[in-house]
C-alpha cells in the first residue's frame, strides 16, 4: 500500500486527516503558496467571467437602447447609471451580510461537499432558465450585471470562506476528542 501524502496525514496533535474542501483541497489548512495560488486562479477566472458577462449585458442593453428615441436615451442612460451604482452597492452589502451569517454557523466538510454537489446538479437547469429571463431583463441588464459584480467582488475579497471556518471547527472538535470515542 502506498504511503499517505503529507496533506492526508493528520495535523499535528490530531488523529484525523485534514479534510479536503471544494476548490481549495487541503491547502486551506496551512494557507501557504498553493492556497494563495488557488485563490488567485479563482479570482482571475471570476474577473474574466464578470468582464465577459458585463460586455454581454452592455451589448444586450445597447440593442434595447437603439430602439428608444434619442431624447429618451439620455434619460434612460442616466437611470441605468444610477441603478447600476445602487445595484453594485446592494450586491456587495447583501453578500457581506450573507458571509457574516455563514461564519456564525459555518458548514462542516460533509455539508460543504453536499452543497457543492447540489449546486453542480442545479446549474444546468438554472442556465436554461436564465437564457429565457435574459431577454426579459434586457432593459435593465447593466444594473443586474452590477449587482452580480458587487456580490462576486465581496466573495473574492473575504479573508476566510465559511467552508474553511467550518472545516477548522470540525478539525478542532475531532482533534480534542479521545481516540476511543471517534
Amino acid at each position: 500500500m502506498a504511503s499517505r501524502a503529507s496533506s492526508e496525514a493528520p495535523a499535528a496533535g490530531c488523529s484525523v486527516p485534514v479534510p479536503a474542501l471544494p476548490r481549495l483541497g487541503r491547502t486551506w489548512y496551512r494557507r501557504g503558496a498553493p492556497y494563495w495560488l488557488r485563490r488567485a486562479r479563482t479570482t482571475v477566472f471570476v474577473v474574466l467571467a464578470m468582464a465577459l458577462f458585463s460586455l454581454f449585458a452592455l451589448g444586450l442593453y445597447e440593442g434595447v437602447r437603439d430602439l428608444l428615441p434619442s431624447t429618451v436615451r439620455v434619460v434612460w442612460d442616466g437611470v441605468q447609471v444610477a441603478a447600476s451604482v445602487v445595484a453594485l452597492v446592494w450586491g456587495a452589502v447583501a453578500q457581506r451580510r450573507e458571509h457574516r451569517e455563514a461564519l456564525l454557523d459555518p458548514p462542516d466538510p460533509a455539508r460543504t461537499a453536499r452543497a457543492k454537489r447540489d449546486h453542480d446538479r442545479r446549474v444546468p437547469g438554472r442556465i436554461a432558465l436564465g437564457r429565457g429571463l435574459v431577454l426579459l431583463a434586457a432593459p435593465v441588464m447593466p444594473a443586474f450585471a452590477a449587482y452580480v459584480a458587487g456580490r462576486l467582488l465581496v466573495w473574492l475579497t473575504v479573508r476566510e470562506y465559511p467552508s474553511e471556518a467550518g472545516a477548522r471547527r470540525w478539525l478542532e472538535e475531532h482533534a480534542t476528542r479521545p481516540a476511543a470515542q471517534q
